[in-house]
């Protein structure tokens, strides 16, 4: 059987610094993961947290969890080899894996968003209007609506013909296009069919939801204008993070020539990060409930 190989021609130096990057990355990988996870376990082991929100907030943790294993793993195995490379398959694999947690990043925050509105436009139908089966459905769809989307573009890729065997990253995203030996304009409108259902439009129902909440914070009670900006901000904040981090990403994949590969390889990690990195941190310091059992965790440990 014949294996098709991808060079990541991404890489900085690496037989110079490869130490240097993997102790940098690993600890990178280890801190998102401790910190995702002790929030996440966290809002599973307390009974208070498993409310709609807090439900959504586990759900996000756990996709930054997934997203940075789409990753880490390939990258930390390549600082140390002497080739960066990745069998084909494994390269569309990688590519699906990393859009398909990039979408469900966004439709989780349209959950959340939604959740928020009702919670503080409709607070007497929260209950009926955010039942369990309700949350259940809105988790489902989140990571079921990207896959699905990607999993056509991965058929249409998997059928057209390569010429080029160097990709030029540290791992594998939309660069995959450059490979093709004609560029293809069902990828190229399909793709963007992906980004407007799976990123544009969750955005623009989160900008609207919100919208919506500002304006009936503005004319209440004080009370629910601070229950609002402790509620809404982390997301907006996590929000506009990673909306600057992905059109950072697409602006590197499209400026392919432009761009020197130092400039492109510290952009790159940057991408990879500060939102997995950041998000459990937004999460733990600026919602109330959380912060509280994260205090309480930290003078046990200190205690103990």
């Amino acid at each position: 059987m014949n294996v098709t190989y991808i060079t990541l021609d991404g890489h900085v130096e690496v037989d110079k610094y490869r130490y240097v990057y993997f102790i940098i990355m690993f600890t990178g990988y280890v801190l998102i993961l401790s910190f995702n996870s002790t929030v996440f376990c966290l809002i599973v082991i307390h009974r208070n947290l498993h409310e709609p929100m807090y439900v959504f907030i586990a759900a996000l943790l756990m996709n930054s969890m997934l997203f940075s294993t789409v990753v880490y793993p390939k990258l930390l195995i390549d600082f140390l080899s002497e080739k960066q490379i990745i069998a084909y398959e494994a390269c569309i694999l990688q590519t699906f894996l990393f859009y398909s947690f990039s979408g469900s990043e966004f439709l989780l925050l349209a959950a959340m968003a939604y959740d928020r509105y009702v919670a503080i436009c409709k607070p007497l139908q929260y209950p009926t209007m955010m039942r369990k089966t309700k949350v259940r459905s809105f988790l489902i769809l989140a990571w079921l609506v990207p896959a699905c989307h990607l999993a056509v573009a991965v058929i249409i890729f998997a059928h057209l013909k390569l010429c080029r065997f160097t990709l030029k990253g540290i791992f594998c995203n939309n660069s995959m296009n450059y490979l093709l030996c004609v560029a293809s304009r069902a990828i190229m409108i399909y793709g963007l069919v992906i980004l407007f259902n799976v990123s544009l439009l969750p955005v623009v129902f989160i900008l609207f939801t919100y919208t919506m909440i500002f304006i009936v914070a503005y004319r209440s009670c004080g009370e629910v204008r601070k229950k609002a900006a402790q509620t809404c901000l982390p997301h907006l904040l996590v929000l506009i993070n990673y909306s600057c981090l992905l059109t950072y990403e697409m602006i590197i994949v499209r400026l392919e020539s432009d761009i020197s590969t130092t400039a492109r390889f510290i952009m790159t990690l940057q991408i990879i990060i500060y939102n997995p990195l950041f998000n459990p941190v937004i999460y733990g310091l600026k919602v109330g409930e959380i912060q509280k059992h994260l205090r309480r965790l930290l003078c046990h440990t200190r205690e103990t």
